[in-house]
């Protein structure tokens, strides 16, 4: 690759038999990339190498996409292959101006830029102009990070990676099956048999030490088949694909009302999940997630769907949050500022984390998820709305991870996927509530009311 400095590239790297073709892909003139490879098969240091000689030969910034800021900084800035050389060390000395411990970032003498950045964080990198990019463990990623960067890569003619193992058939899943069909892309798929990279006695150890058999298949063999290892609803979601609970066409209702559950986030992303309900079967018509937006274009979007709401519904402390007095002398709850809006909230009763999420897991038997094309009107970011963005969530949605004991945690990691998870255990609680709040009205005028009625399963019930 071009350069005013001798020095051979890739840089103390000599790729292995099946790596070679992803640079030749790039060679080729190849701008959409995808690793489905195994563990331990080398992808950061296949994509690390290619991003530091892609930085010689077009000046520009090279965005590497991690889930979250500490896992780039452990994998990449941090990190060293089994050898112990520095994944740094692939960027030569001779070639680097300056580096930036503190926001990850390599600068070339030539002007070229690398920085890892969280997805968790994608805000940090607005009004940037990447020409490269790798998303990295993508599985694991917030989708909406591809949605931003994929248009700024489009009109500047820039390239994307992305790398990963199968967490189930996420957003990941779906974007390979797309690309694995298009001449447009480069789609490398290899587990263990294809690159000998690691043998049956090694996938043998792994079962020794209790990783499961799900886990292997997904991490060894590539296999998108079952839910994403420690996922708290992964099981509930695949039966409701599998019973036809996943529609492909709108199940709106013009006739029957609309309830709206949220997630408020003061400073951070706000979720809200649109509902009918229609007998027990409750239809899930509709998601939206933003962030850095006031309540107040939350109410103008919602004005602008068609829908008649019958009521909005938010957590317990709703009406204890202070987001700003909005020129009043005394501070405002949220649901202060909501009812100047136009939407009323009522208070979903506070309820452990654990029990809520219990109550999703009875809950989800009964939705119906409208995965048709998102209704937005016109001038609506249509990235931020649909339904399929919210099962995204909710299926990669974990418990934490220990990396040293090598278990799972007892309770939910916080990232991209919480905040639609938790709207959605609102939306369970407050549905119960308002069930059983419904039967004990029934029951006080005389009529009978069945136990499955009254019952979904939690609360002791």
């Amino acid at each position: 690759m071009g350069a005013a400095v001798e020095i051979d590239l890739p840089y103390c790297f000599t790729p292995r038999h099946y790596q070679i073709p992803v640079f030749v892909a790039r060679e080729q003139g190849k701008k959409r990339l995808m690793l489905v490879w195994h563990r331990r098969a080398g992808k950061e240091k296949s994509l690390i190498n290619l991003v530091a000689g892609e930085m010689l030969d077009r000046v520009g910034t090279y965005f590497y996409f991690f889930p979250t800021y500490a896992q780039a900084k452990k994998a990449i800035w941090d990190g060293k292959d089994k050898s112990g050389f520095p994944f740094r060390g692939h960027f030569p000395k001779e070639l680097i101006a300056a580096t930036h411990a503190t926001e990850l970032k390599i600068t070339y003498k030539n002007g070229s830029i690398f920085q890892l950045v969280g997805t968790d964080n994608i805000d940090s990198v607005m009004s940037t102009n990447p020409i490269g990019v790798v998303f990295a463990e993508y599985s694991l990623q917030d989708p909406s990070g591809w949605d931003y960067i994929r248009p700024i890569l489009r009109e500047n003619g820039g390239w994307a990676a992305f790398d990963f193992t199968p967490r189930g058939k996420n957003h990941a899943f779906k974007l390979y099956e797309m690309a694995k069909n298009n001449p447009d892309w480069f789609v490398s798929r290899l587990t263990i048999r294809d690159t000998g990279a690691l043998t049956d006695e090694d996938i043998e150890a792994e079962r020794r030490e209790g990783v499961s058999e799900e886990m292997i298949q997904q991490e060894y063999f590539v296999s998108f088949a079952g839910v994403m290892e420690g996922a708290y609803y992964g099981r509930q979601l695949a039966k409701a694909e599998t019973e036809g609970r996943m529609s492909k066409t709108s199940i709106f209702d013009e006739s029957v009302g609309v309830e709206t559950w949220w997630d408020i986030g003061i400073g951070d992303a706000m979720a809200i999940w649109f509902t009918q309900t229609v007998g027990r079967e409750v239809r899930i018509i509709n998601y939206v997630e933003n962030s850095g937006e006031t309540l107040a274009w939350y109410a103008k979007e919602l004005n602008r769907q068609p829908y008649t709401y019958i009521s909005h519904n938010g957590p317990h402390d709703i009406n204890k949050r202070d987001v700003g007095s909005g020129g009043s002398e005394r501070p405002l709850s949220t649901a202060d500022v909501g009812e100047a809006l136009g939407i009323k909230f009522r208070d979903v009763p506070m309820l452990g984390v654990d029990e809520g999420i219990n109550a999703v897991r009875a809950f989800l038997p009964r939705c119906v998820f409208d995965l048709s094309p998102p209704r937005h009107p016109d001038g609506v970011d249509s990235t931020k709305w649909g339904v399929e963005r919210g099962v995204f969530a909710l299926q990669s949605y974990h418990h934490e991870w220990d990396e040293k004991k090598k278990i799972f945690k007892s309770y939910p990691a916080h990232d991209w996927a919480s905040h639609g998870a938790d709207a959605f255990r609102y939306l369970a609680v407050g549905h119960k509530i308002t069930r059983l709040k419904r039967a004990a009205q029934e029951e006080d005028r005389g009529h009978a009311v069945s136990s499955e009625e009254a019952n979904d399963g939690w609360m002791g019930s």
